[in-house]
């Protein structure tokens, strides 16, 4: 299998107990920076950019055997025997994926809202609607902010999006490639067949945002079976965003 270097960002001591964070579709290790500053006074936090995200290079390839391949490079590079992980929603999928194959690297396995199961949205509206954006027409982001609009009301969600605009040599372009995001969309709804893989008998902690229906308490026994899910009030998907105080006292507390 084709792995790719992952570029990360690490914070505080490599002395330090390792925790690894990975980030959701669209997202990048720069969503994370604040999280990762509060975790780093207890843990050496490394938080990469998957494939096809942020830094690290693209591929044509992008399921969650790939994008686990891709981590195992990397905590193989790092020299790291053992590692916690936190992952959210696609970086989840990633982070499980690891812990069934390589159980015995994974010290502490966090879960942020998501499930090991294939779900039935669509991103073809949102790949769609970005790809629509006239580049060579921008002047500045919020032009595009604008332009997004109707097909993404969320102001939040648009500026977040909008993370992967930059601005070079005076013209906007894609950070990520958007024609690569539309051929995997459905591996990242998706999950990979479990049939033949092993349950993951460690104890693990799903975080769910209340106002969320993410994770699925009945597809998590087969494959995590020692798994506990606690909610997040007053939070949706985005819990590490929405309420960061109760999110990270929940992390410190299983870590």
């Amino acid at each position: 299998m084709s792995t790719v270097k992952l570029g990360f960002t690490a914070y505080g001591s490599p002395t330090a107990k390792p925790l690894i964070i990975l980030h959701g579709f669209f997202a990048s290790s720069r969503n994370w920076r604040l999280i990762a500053e509060q975790l780093a006074n207890d843990y050496y936090v490394i938080v990469p950019d998957l494939r096809n995200h942020g830094a690290s290079p693209h591929h044509e390839c992008m399921d969650y055997p790939s994008m686990s391949a891709d981590l195992s490079a990397l905590i193989n590079d790092l020299g790291l025997a053992e590692t916690s992980l936190l992952g959210h929603s696609m970086g989840g999928k990633v982070a499980m994926w690891y812990a069934l194959h390589h159980p015995e690297r994974v010290a502490k396995l966090l879960i942020a809202d998501i499930s090991p199961i294939t779900y039935t949205h669509s991103f073809a509206k949102l790949i769609n609607a970005l790809h629509a954006l006239p580049l060579d027409r921008l002047t500045n982001r919020k032009q595009a902010e604008n332009f997004l609009a109707d097909a993404i009301p969320d102001l939040s969600y648009r500026q977040f999006l909008l993370q992967n605009l930059i601005l070079e040599a005076h013209q906007y372009r894609w950070r990520i490639n958007l024609e690569i995001f539309r051929a995997n969309a459905d591996y990242i709804t998706g999950f990979p067949d479990t049939a033949t893989v092993s349950a993951y008998t460690k104890p693990v902690l799903f975080l769910a945002g209340a106002a969320s229906d993410y994770v699925k308490p009945e597809s998590l026994p087969h494959l995590f079976p020692n798994a506990v899910i606690q909610k997040i009030p007053g939070a949706a998907h985005w819990i590490h965003v929405q309420q960061p105080r109760l999110f990270l006292a929940e992390v410190r507390r299983f870590l």
